[in-house]
């Protein structure tokens, strides 16, 4: 199969109908690793071991029912990466850094997010790139080598979740674990023109995963195709995850708030009203001036958490990364318990907001591209960036990320209506297939 052929319910099928077998996708995902211009999309991987994988998987016995009627989980025998901050047993885990690749040495069980796609017959091809951390949201890495997308060299994958976006790009995952504090599914989906989930926060188990800062870090995935999504609830649903009612509404933010944007963006932007518009929905600007303060609460959250996970380790990071870390070393206790009050005062508005709109649309980021003809990537433009990504993770909701070529959108729901918003994606994802198949009729 292509590379664009390569979506869960594609292969899937495939492996249902037995016109292919999780051995021979292993196989192609091995062949297919590493494409990206810097040869880095994995920093660790083993081929024998992925291929002892999928043996295992094969030998799982075939059932009834299921989402694909052979009584398997939806990512069963489907080639999956994981970014570097989760454990798996007989690996390093680097964080993005020698360093800790280095002190931790190999790990000796599972987290609890492998362990979860290992006993759904998943085949893990490796462990993902990632900005130095998951701190940072451009994909630069001194140590690993910068991530750039497959096909566009010197274009940034985005961070941090960067090798997950570059897996999905080059084929060699059909859909790949990531995390999101501040944008790290968002901007590296929007930058490489593919899909997204963030979950919300709390979901899943942390076990053997590497926090950034703990108040606002979230599980997620990138994936190819937006009909794929409404599978991607596991593995860190909660077992009593239920559907909801379906979405009427959304609200959507001003051209006001879109200024710095790229025209192109700010075209796909009013281009995705439409499509929701066009599957029934409600759309209604509001004024999110309310915003501006985002930064100033989670910037210094973020840096204090992050500091006292690493402390003690600062001299050991490049030095954009130690100097915010030891600028949240200075942050005492009464601080950050203030913007922490300001942070729940936040939520609970946006709380508000979701119960009168149930849905939420604003471009993942403003740029199209970071090349690294650009850069060096000051603050300047990383908050630029974050001044779209921010409210959400303050929120603590879940988003899908909807691709738009160029660029991507935010489309946002409130707590644990994740469910409810992956079955929407792949409404949308539907539509647009739809469309694309009546140009060609």
């Amino acid at each position: 199969m292509t590379t664009a052929s390569w979506t869960i319910r594609a292969l899937r099928n495939a492996l249902a109908t037995g016109t292919a077998r999780p051995s021979e996708l292993a196989e192609e995902a091995l062949a297919r690793a590493n494409r990206n211009p810097g040869r880095n999309t994995y920093l660790w991987r083993d081929p024998a071991w992925t291929l002892a994988e999928a043996a295992r998987a094969e030998a799982m016995p075939r059932g009834h029912g299921g989402p694909f009627g052979d009584g398997r989980a939806a990512l069963w025998g489907l080639p999956i990466a994981v970014k570097d901050c989760f454990d798996l047993a007989g690996a390093p885990t680097t964080c993005g850094v020698q360093f800790y690749r280095d002190l931790n040495g190999t790990a000796q069980q599972d987290s609890w997010l492998v362990e979860q796609l290992r006993a759904m017959g998943a085949v893990i091809v490796g462990k993902t790139h990632l900005h130095p951390l998951a701190y940072g949201i451009t994909g630069e890495n001194p140590e690993f080598g910068d991530c750039f997308q497959f096909g566009k060299p010197g274009a940034f994958t985005g961070g941090s979740s960067s090798g997950a976006a570059a897996s999905v790009m080059e084929g060699s995952a059909v859909a790949s674990i990531g995390t999101d504090t501040g944008g790290s599914v968002r901007a590296p989906a929007a930058f490489c023109g593919i899909a997204g989930y963030r979950s919300t926060l709390g979901r899943g188990d942390w076990r053997g995963g590497f926090h950034l800062a703990k108040t606002f870090d979230t599980m997620g995935w990138l994936f190819r195709d937006l009909e794929d999504a409404p599978f991607l609830a596991a593995p860190f649903a909660p077992s009593d995850a239920q559907s909801g009612p379906g979405f009427t509404r959304f609200a959507f933010v001003p051209d006001s708030f879109v200024h710095d944007c790229e025209p192109e963006i700010v075209a796909n932007f009013h281009a995705v009203i439409r499509e929701l518009e066009e599957l029934g929905l409600k759309g209604q600007p509001i004024d999110p001036s309310w915003w501006a303060d985002v930064l100033d609460i989670f910037a210094p959250i973020q840096a204090s958490e992050a500091a006292r996970l690493h402390r003690g380790n600062f001299d050991h990071f490049e030095p954009l990364i130690r100097e915010r870390l030891e600028w949240g070393a200075q942050f005492i206790p009464q601080q950050i318990d203030a913007l922490r009050r300001r942070h729940a005062d936040f939520r609970a508005r946006m709380d508000e907001l979701f119960a009168a709109h149930e849905l939420l649309l604003l471009p993942s980021t403003p740029i199209e591209v970071l090349h690294v003809d650009q850069g060096p990537f000051g603050r300047e433009t990383r908050n630029r960036m974050l001044r779209y990504s921010v409210p959400i993770s303050l929120a603590g909701v879940p988003v899908v990320a909807i691709p738009c070529h160029p660029g991507g959108m935010t489309l946002a729901a409130a707590r644990n209506r994740d469910e409810d918003l992956l079955a929407l994606a792949g409404r949308l994802g539907a539509h647009r297939s739809a469309a694309v198949s009546a140009q060609f009729a």
